[in-house]
């Protein structure tokens, strides 16, 4: 890809699907373990998943999990769409950095570490370390119903910031990536970006976000929603400048990852709503992308229904968590990391000799 311009349709031919011939090795191997068709349920297709993003058979059990949360704020925040106060998200990512966030607890109890990506926090920079800020693209995003959430070069650098996020984690060994957000007004973009896409109402993809507004807000947020579907449709065709248009700094840096994450063959565990809207966005980018990554959890969040429902991913677990923040997609590793047991562990019965036919 060019360092001299950001070419999204470069990505369609950089990413390739998992290696099919890989994945019928997987199966076939799993076939001579001796245990019954189907005994293991959704892990014999884990399994063989996981064999195939990482061209193993038998696949090695995961080493080196990581998750990446990218944070920021958003500007439609300011019409009370969220239970959170409008720039607020540096108190969510000062308590994952403290260890005190659900996802921070989670994570630890899962010896994974957790990286903290600021790209648009509503915060003083010199208030968080600078390995959370050095991709900051600016201090919140736009308000998306009035206002475009970034500027098409603020797009480009959030885009590239992402993409520079995969090729570190792939470089430093990382095998699996859980992806999530901390942000206060995301989910509202993340509407705007799936009902667009979709081609639905704004009040089907209304959610409740993942601190539970109330319906007062709710409405509020549905209008929100609505207003930015109107400035959404005219950019449709582009998707970097729909990015800009009512995505922010965050999803948009979350969707450069995605996508380069797909072109370095690393899998990604997707959390909530957000995660979803920037695939859905990623896959309109390159139709093969979605193939590199697995849905961690059902939200409940409506939108994140129709962007999986539209990506063909069906989510591993639904216990009805809403705090988003990473946790979903936490809350399925444990699912993950036994398919790669299994698929790595399960000895094949050895073959039994052929026996010899009596003569006639």
């Amino acid at each position: 890809m060019s360092d001299d311009r950001l070419d999204l349709d470069a990505f369609g031919d950089l990413i390739e699907r998992p290696d099919g011939g890989i994945r019928r090795d997987a199966e076939e191997r799993r076939t001579r373990t001796g245990l019954a068709p189907g005994a293991l349920g959704r892990l014999d297709e884990l399994g063989e998943w996981l064999a195939a993003a990482r061209a193993q058979v038998p696949v090695k059990p995961i080493a080196q999990p990581r998750m990446v949360l990218f944070a920021g704020d958003h500007g439609i925040a300011e019409l009370g769409v969220s239970a959170r106060p409008a720039g607020s998200a540096h108190t969510l990512v000062r308590a994952a950095l403290d260890g005190g966030s659900p996802s921070a607890v989670l994570a630890r109890q899962a010896g994974v570490p957790l990286r903290v990506v600021d790209m648009a926090l509503d915060c003083d920079a010199t208030e968080l370390p600078g390995e959370v800020t050095r991709y900051r693209v600016r201090r919140s995003s736009g308000r998306i119903d009035i206002e475009d959430a970034l500027t098409i070069e603020e797009a480009e650098r959030a885009f590239r910031a992402g993409m520079a996020i995969a090729d570190e984690e792939a470089d430093a060994g990382t095998d699996l990536v859980l992806l999530g957000d901390l942000s206060v007004g995301g989910t509202t973009a993340a509407g705007v970006l799936i009902a667009v896409l979709c081609g639905t109402d704004a009040s089907v993809v209304t959610g409740r976000g993942g601190a539970y507004i109330d319906d007062l807000a709710w409405m509020r947020k549905c209008a929100a929603i609505r207003d930015g579907l109107r400035r959404a449709r005219p950019v449709l065709g582009d998707q970097l400048q729909l990015l800009a248009t009512v995505g922010g700094a965050d999803l948009t840096a979350a969707t450069g990852f995605l996508l380069q994450s797909a072109v370095r063959r690393t899998p990604v565990i997707l959390d909530g709503v957000v995660s979803a809207a920037c695939a859905l966005v990623a896959q309109r980018v390159a139709f093969r992308a979605p193939d590199w990554w697995l849905a961690g959890q059902d939200s409940g969040e409506p939108a994140q229904a129709k962007a999986l429902d539209r990506m063909g991913l069906e989510p591993l677990l639904d216990h009805g968590v809403t705090v988003g923040e990473g946790t979903g997609a936490l809350l399925a590793l444990p699912l993950v990391q036994a398919a790669a047991a299994l698929a790595a562990e399960l000895p094949e019965l050895p073959e039994q000799p052929e026996r010899p036919q009596p003569e006639s």
